[in-house]
C-alpha cells in the first residue's frame, strides 16, 4: 500500500545537527529558504524517511535516472536526491501548504514548481517508494558500489542521531 506523499520543512537545527556527524545532510538554511523535502518514503521503526528536492537546473535535462536520483519530468521540474535523504520525526518537520502560500513564505513562482513536482511525484509514487527503499536496503546491507554508497547519507547512524535528538529535545521540553 502506498502513502500520500507530502512536502515538508524540516527543522533547520535538526539538519544541523545531523551534518555534524554526516556531511552529506543537505543545508538548510534560514526559514525563508528551508529546502522542501519530499516523504514520507518509507518508515524504520519511528524514523520517517524523507529526500531533498532540488529546483530544477539546466543539467538536470541531461543527467539519468540513478539508483540515488530521480529527475521530475525528465528535469524540468528539478530532482529528488535520495541519496541525502534523512530520518526525521514528525517533531522535526513541519508540512508546507500549497494552498495557503502566504503563511509558508513562498513565492509565486517556486509554489506553482512546488505543486508541479508534488503532482508529477504522486502520479510517480509507486516507483519513488520502491527506488527509495531499495538504496536504503542496498546502503544497510552494504551492497552499494563504492561511488554511490561515498554519495550517500548514512542512514543507519542518522537514525541513532535522530533518537537521540529527539530524546534530548523531549527531556527539554518536560
Amino acid at each position: 500500500m502506498y502513502r500520500n506523499l507530502k512536502i515538508v520543512r524540516v527543522d533547520s537545527h535538526y539538519c544541523d545537527f545531523l551534518r555534524t556527524f554526516d556531511f552529506k545532510v543537505s543545508y538548510n538554511a534560514g526559514f525563508k529558504e528551508l529546502r522542501p523535502f519530499i516523504g514520507v518514503l518509507f518508515k524504520i521503526n519511528d524514523c520517517e524517511y524523507f529526500a531533498p528536492l532540488s529546483s530544477p537546473k539546466v543539467k538536470h535535462k541531461r543527467l539519468k535516472n540513478t539508483l540515488d536520483m530521480i529527475k521530475i519530468k525528465d528535469g524540468e521540474y528539478g530532482v529528488i536526491n535520495f541519496n541525502n535523504m534523512i530520518p526525521v520525526t514528525k517533531n522535526n518537520y513541519s508540512i508546507i501548504d500549497l494552498n495557503h502560500p502566504n503563511n509558508d513564505n513562498i513565492g509565486a513562482y517556486r509554489l506553482e514548481l512546488l505543486k508541479n513536482q508534488l503532482r508529477w511525484l504522486t502520479k510517480h509514487r509507486e516507483e519513488i517508494f520502491k527506488k527509495s527503499y531499495l538504496l536504503y536496503k542496498l546502503y544497510k546491507n552494504s551492497n552499494l558500489k563504492p561511488n554511490v554508497k561515498n554519495r550517500c547519507c548514512n542512514y543507519p547512524y542518522l537514525e541513532e542521531k535522530c533518537t537521540e535528538y529527539n530524546s534530548k529535545k523531549n527531556i527539554i521540553k518536560n
